[in-house]
């Protein structure tokens, strides 16, 4: 999986083989075409994407040997404020911008990236709430301090990363 961040919520996701974009039209400063150039889909964290329970989706399985040159399906579902992305293979991916949900034991696994002025409440939230593998900060950089300041001594097993516009991230 790798992450790349525009600002505000626009990220551009590479995982399971695809390339994904969350809301390519809420970023200034980048050439819009080239943002979606090669994407396979584009979605935005408003509520348009079908909305799932994060408590009782579970993430698929990998197929057996016979299917292992089928890639699997990467699908992106709507959750109260942001939006869960899974593929067989790979880390859940939850874009969290407004709340952190309620969820299931599969969030131990997750990479969660929280979004905006409120990104520092919500790393703490998440780490409290599900204790995933990895958060990744996409804010101004006094959301990013507040948020190491807050979290640093809490981590126990999560790791914690900012992300830095344009710049991509490998996970």
């Amino acid at each position: 999986m790798k992450l790349t961040w525009f600002g505000g919520t626009t990220i551009r996701i590479h995982i399971g083989g695809k390339i994904l974009v969350a809301d390519p039209a809420r970023v200034s400063g980048v050439d819009p075409e080239e943002l979606v150039s090669g994407a396979d889909a584009t979605f935005a964290l408003d509520g348009s994407l079908p909305e799932i329970d994060p408590v009782l989706w579970q993430p698929g399985r990998p197929g057996s040997m016979l299917d292992e040159d089928v890639l699997g399906e990467v699908t992106t579902h709507g959750l109260e404020g942001g939006a869960l992305i899974a593929a067989i293979g790979e880390a859940p991916l939850l874009l969290l911008s407004r709340a952190v949900p309620k969820a299931g034991r599969w969030a131990r696994d997750a990479v969660i990236v929280v979004f905006g002025t409120e990104g520092d409440r919500l790393a703490a939230t998440a780490l409290e709430a599900l204790g995933p593998r990895l958060i990744a900060v996409a804010g101004p950089d006094a959301v990013v301090e507040r948020a190491f300041a807050a979290l640093r001594d809490r981590l126990d097993g999560t790791a914690l990363v900012a992300l830095e516009t344009g710049m991509a991230l490998e996970v």
